[in-house]
């Protein structure tokens, strides 16, 4: 591990030297604290660090967030540090293109962890750069991108930006996470980026996380030897060695269960494995190509999803959009399944009135491309004519009715009424003897940073 030259930008004096002890032992170099952002800019042009560890919760007006933005663009790498794990929070961390969070209180693997994640992603985006510096100089990419990509239907904006994305990314070995709506074809995404890799010659293994038990998705993904378990009358080669050398596609990966991240993450640190019942590692070399339909900064701040874990896999991510914000790619898709289910059933229909244009396009796909090619495939066997004439779409879902009960709260307003009422019992008092932390049975820092999320407010009598 390289040695880094970090600053601490925290306004909690016991946790930033906390900080610092842990830095200092593994290897590296604390150039100062800061508190405040004002602070974090003067010891940031003095002491030109490589890592900051920045808190969300400052002294003064600015936050870590605003801060954050000025980091990003003088190109220095930076992990967040919070006692808030909301998702309110989280996606306004998210804005700003952190490459790391860490959620107090936190334990010295986990702050080690999280910043061999940093470097590794930081020194990958680095590579990219460089590398796409070298493809600009040797020329422009093809305009042409239908031949560099069958199977991906549009010319819509939104989706010739995600074939740039692929483009920038698919030359290199960094992970990628794919994100999206159901049905807006990820698993089309995937193809591209294996068949345009170094590795198109190697094998690419898709796993559909969300149709493995749970109880069995470790032995699929990583194998297991004969005697293992109840049933494992064999030895099976796991998913994970059968893509050696190529691309692994994990797909709704937010499906996984929380043990198994850990042994993913393990994966991805340590590029080996262990299969089930089996008393040695094994090394593999496989590129990480993911998918989710699912919010994992939602899933995170709700502890379904690790957070180490979305970092490791989220150095390049690619979002395609639903089809109801790539309207002028609904014709296109519409034209081709059209033609491949006429050739396929040997029908002699050929294209689609005016009328039913207007309809394909009105309407808001919540299916996405699966749903338009489903309807399409089904108008090609009942149709008489030549011409489909009318499209049968759906009926609009009904909305439930809404809950017009007034006493049911969130966990949020739960929570803030409760620690106001332990406030008022202690007249106010945070730590020490007596203070509401202690009744709480949380740290009195931990406390603070909840009482500045929820807005709290306490009025001395």
């Amino acid at each position: 591990m390289t040695a880094r030259k970090i600053l601490i930008v925290e306004d909690q004096f016991i946790e930033a030297s906390d900080l610092r002890q842990i830095l200092e032992r593994a290897g590296h170099k604390v150039c100062g604290f800061a508190a405040s952002v004002k602070a974090a800019n003067e010891k940031i042009r003095t002491e030109n660090p490589e890592f900051v560890f920045v808190d969300i919760f400052l002294k003064g007006t600015e936050t870590g967030i605003d801060l954050a933005h000025q980091l990003r663009e003088q190109n220095i790498p930076f992990i967040y540090l919070s006692a808030n794990s909301d998702q309110a929070t989280l996606e306004a961390a998210r804005a700003t293109h952190p490459y790391g969070f860490l959620v107090k209180p936190f334990r010295e693997r986990d702050i080690l962890a999280t910043l061999d994640i940093a470097i590794y992603r930081h020194s990958h985006d680095l590579e990219m750069r460089s590398g796409m510096a070298k493809t600009r100089q040797s020329g422009p990419a093809p305009a042409n991108k239908t031949g560099r990509f069958p199977g991906i239907i549009g010319k819509s904006p939104e989706i010739l930006h995600v074939l740039d994305e692929i483009d920038k990314v698919a030359p290199f070995d960094s992970a990628v996470l794919i994100t999206g709506e159901t049905g807006t074809g990820k698993e089309r995404l995937v193809d591209a980026i294996h068949r345009l890799s170094p590795r198109k010659g190697k094998p690419l293994i898709k796993v559909n996380c969300a149709a493995i038990p749970p109880e069995l998705i470790e032995s699929e993904l990583f194998g297991h030897e004969k005697g293992a378990f109840t049933g494992a009358m064999d030895r099976r080669i796991g998913k994970f060695e059968l893509a050696d050398g190529g691309t692994i596609f994990l797909d709704e990966i937010g499906e996984v269960p929380t043990e198994i991240q850990v042994k993913l993450l393990r994966v991805l640190q340590e590029k080996e494995i262990e299969r089930v019942g089996g008393a040695s590692t094994i090394h593999i070399d496989v590129r990480i190509v993911a998918a989710t339909n699912r919010d994992l900064y939602k899933e995170m701040a709700d502890g379904r999803f690790r957070i180490d874990l979305f970092y490791r896999i989220h150095v390049f991510p690619i979002h395609i959009p639903p089809l109801r914000e790539r309207r002028e790619d609904i014709r296109p898709l519409a034209e081709h399944f059209l033609a491949h289910f006429a050739s396929k059933f040997g029908r002699s229909t050929s294209s689609f009135s005016t009328k039913a244009l207007r309809q394909l396009s009105a309407y808001s796909w919540p299916g996405n491309i699966r749903e338009l090619e489903h309807l399409i495939e089904r108008h090609v066997l009942s149709a008489t004519t030549a011409i489909i004439d009318n499209i049968d779409l759906p009926e609009p879902t009904r909305k439930r009715p809404e809950n017009t009960a007034t006493d049911i709260k969130s966990i949020e307003e739960m929570e803030k009424a409760h620690i106001l009422e332990v406030l008022r019992k202690c007249h106010g008092k945070v730590s020490g003897a007596g203070g509401a932390a202690e009744l709480l049975q949380i740290p009195p820092t931990t406390l603070t940073y909840k009482i500045k999320r929820l807005g709290i407010v306490w009025q001395y009598s």
